[in-house]
């Protein structure tokens, strides 16, 4: 999968014919720190749509302990989509209390069923009341923003979107004020297909001292290179920790049963059968116990190999992205962390960027693997304790008097 983007085919080259063949056609960057540069990024063709997706409220989770929750909820707009294309790639990016994804217009009615049906479950499963709407990317251009995007290769198997432009940002902002915004689906229309998605692991902790979630967004009169050259700042300070912060272990995030998200996990399967909790329940902690037996033993069902498996977590995460700015989850040390947040001060007082900062003790994972022996399984991470949702509020707020560059 393709993480706001793709799966490969089994030639290893991905398809570049129909509606998304545009996406496919794209180049695949290798090297993280290469995508602070605004020219490797690609304007939508005219037609495209954005999805989006944010719950509303999410930091009232966080003192409640609902994170885990809130994070498979976001990550539940992706796989319905997902599903939906029969594991078809297209661009999207998991903000840790959201989503945002780009669809050609031929499939827009894709797009909107799967927010629909995710905000109806949602509402149902969590009562979260999950904001959802289909921006056409002329009224975002019209309005002298734009949607650009780039792809990043994080491991052979796997790769992800990256936005720039200001198009997400500024569509986000008119969906809060009530524009484009879909109903959520009631009845049966409110079962997405989320077939794959599950969040077993346990809390992964941090092993440099802290788990640091960032978020930088330009500001309207900085260029686009000055606040590259911030961004590029910030990635070698994060490439001074082994793995440049990745949350994830080499060994794999820890593995229990039961997992303390059971319930959640079998509140997703039951979303498309509709069928009752506690046997959902059953039916998933069955298929978990074997699954941990399988990790613990080392032992291959089938074609999946457990060793493999985890080594491939550890590539195919998804700690770093630009969403039309910066979005971290480091591992770091409290002396990087101290650095990057006095870089980030800096950079406030300077008028290029606004800036939110989060530290925390342990990293989340949610996973979507729509077949678990193939290589192409994504995992999402954000921070335990608030991650990128409280981040954001300190971004946000900060950004209220002011307007995100375009």
């Amino acid at each position: 999968m393709d993480g706001a983007g793709g799966r490969v085919g089994p030639s290893g080259e991905a398809s570049t014919s129909g509606p998304l063949g545009f996406f496919d056609a794209l180049p695949l960057e290798a090297d993280f720190a290469r995508l602070a540069d605004p020219r490797l990024y690609h304007s939508l063709p005219e037609g495209w749509v954005i999805g989006l997706a944010d719950i509303e409220r999410s930091t009232d989770a966080v003192t409640t302990g609902g994170y885990k929750a809130v994070n498979t909820v976001a990550a539940a707009v992706i796989a319905a989509v997902a599903n939906q294309l029969s594991g078809r790639d297209f661009p999207f990016v998991f903000a840790g209390d959201g989503a945002s994804f780009a669809l050609p217009p031929e499939l827009a009615p894709v797009g909107q069923t799967g927010l629909a049906a995710v905000a109806g479950w949602a509402r149902d499963a969590f009562g979260f009341r999950l904001r959802t709407a289909i921006v056409p990317v002329e009224a975002i251009r019209g309005e002298g923003h734009d949607v650009r995007i780039a792809r990043f290769a994080a491991s052979p198997e796997v790769s992800y979107t990256m936005f720039s432009g200001g198009g997400l940002s500024f569509a986000e902002a008119r969906m809060k004020e009530g524009r484009f915004c879909l109903e959520p689906a009631i009845g049966d229309d409110a079962r997405p297909d989320l077939t794959g998605l599950s969040c077993r692991f346990s809390e992964i902790p941090a092993r440099h001292g802290v788990i640091l979630s960032l978020i930088m967004l330009p500001t309207a009169t900085v260029s686009t290179e000055r606040f590259s050259a911030l961004a590029t700042e910030i990635l070698a300070l994060a490439a001074m920790v082994s793995d440049a912060g990745r949350p994830v272990p080499e060994e794999g995030p820890a593995l229990t049963w039961p997992s303390t998200g059971l319930m959640i996990e079998a509140r997703t399967a039951a979303a498309k059968t509709g069928r009752p909790l506690w046997l959902s329940a059953i039916s998933v902690g069955i298929r978990s116990l074997l699954a941990h037996l399988s990790f613990a033993t080392g032992t291959k069902v089938g074609a999946f190999d457990p060793g493999r498996y985890r080594g491939e977590i550890v590539r195919n995460t998804d700690f770093r992205k630009f969403d039309d700015g910066l979005r971290l989850t480091l591992d770091c040390s409290p002396e990087v962390a101290d650095r990057i947040a006095e870089t980030m001060r800096r950079a406030e007082a300077e008028g290029i960027a606004v800036t939110g900062l989060h530290r925390q003790d342990a990293a989340l994972m949610t996973c979507f693997v729509p077949v678990a022996s193939r290589s192409d399984h994504v995992h999402f991470i954000d921070g335990a304790m608030g991650g990128y949702a409280a981040a954001a509020v300190m971004a946000f707020g900060k950004a209220r008097s002011q307007v995100v560059a375009g």
